[in-house]
């Protein structure tokens, strides 16, 4: 931590946030002081609201200052939030997150919305690339009758998207499965009412312009498309299209989360596959973000 900071002072939460904030704007951190609440809530072992108003004057003892400014230090390297406290909200729920799986955005909640207005009662759902299972968790929890299907690739992301669903109490209604999208289910599988997927969508020569936090700590794997030899982020769509007949029903919907740029592109892929009703929503930083259409 920088020179002015004295150990040896008895410091209250009101300071160290303030010093905190200061530490985090010089290294350019967009969300300063949120994420100063939120780590020294963690060292606390309290939540942010008790943070902010029962203990705002109080005397930070030593061995939570420790366990505060070592997650400062990292934090101050670009190391996420959510990997430094092992947890993140989303869609008001609680979620488990390790480096094995990217941190759950905001933006991702409005696919979310899109899935529970589109699916029925009891439909049946098939989560592509699943990682942390917050979108599976999350639609188990707001579509009570719905049962889940949700897959990834990596056997370190659904043991985190597992224990995710036992957080939440809807292990009973996702069935998890490793493997690569559609050549992980198992042949003669009925058809899916709903197919969504927030897959990798950033193309190979746009990696060095991720922020840090993205690039150096979060899981290649989960934000690097592979697939697409055009190189253009869109491998991943164009390859559930194709499957898209043999697992989607009649009258089924598919909606997926796309990068900045692509909305347009996946919207003509969603057109020529000859999906109906094709349609994009925007984020909250009104970015074209989910692309949604439904099977003939």
């Amino acid at each position: 931590m920088s020179p002015d900071y004295n150990p040896s002072k008895n410091w209250t939460v009101r300071e160290l946030l303030s010093w905190t904030e200061n530490y985090f704007q010089e290294r350019n951190i967009e969300s300063a002081r949120i994420d100063a609440e939120l780590l020294l809530s963690k060292a606390l072992g309290v939540d942010r609201l008790e943070l902010l108003t029962k203990a705002f004057e109080e005397i930070v003892d030593e061995a939570a200052r420790g366990a505060f400014r070592e997650f400062v230090k990292r934090r101050g390297k670009r190391e996420p939030v959510a990997y430094l406290t092992g947890e993140k909200e989303f869609y008001s729920l609680p979620f488990e997150v390790t480096p094995a799986v990217l941190t759950p955005r905001p933006e991702t909640e409005h696919l979310v919305d899109e899935a529970i207005a589109l699916a029925p009662d009891n439909a049946r759902i098939l989560d592509l690339g699943t990682g942390s299972g917050n979108i599976a968790v999350a639609l188990a929890v707001n579509i009570p009758g719905a049962r889940i299907t949700a897959v990834d690739i990596s056997p370190q992301a659904l043991e985190v998207a597992e224990r995710n669903a036992s957080l939440n109490g809807v292990e009973d209604r996702i069935e998890f499965i490793p493997g690569d999208l559609f050549s992980a289910l198992p042949g003669g599988a009925p058809p899916f009412d709903l197919i969504v997927s927030n897959p990798p969508y950033i193309a190979g020569a746009e990696e060095e312009d991720l922020m840090d936090d993205v690039r150096l700590f979060e899981p290649r794997i989960a934000f690097i498309d592979s697939r697409s030899p055009q190189s253009d982020g869109l491998g991943f769509f164009r390859d559930i299209l194709d499957e898209l007949d043999n697992w989607l029903g009649k009258e089924g919907s598919v909606i997926v989360e796309v990068g900045n740029r692509q909305g347009e592109a996946v919207e003509k892929l969603f057109s020529e596959k000859g999906l109906r009703e094709v349609s994009i929503t925007r984020d909250y930083a009104k970015i074209s973000r989910i692309v949604r259409g439904r099977h003939s």
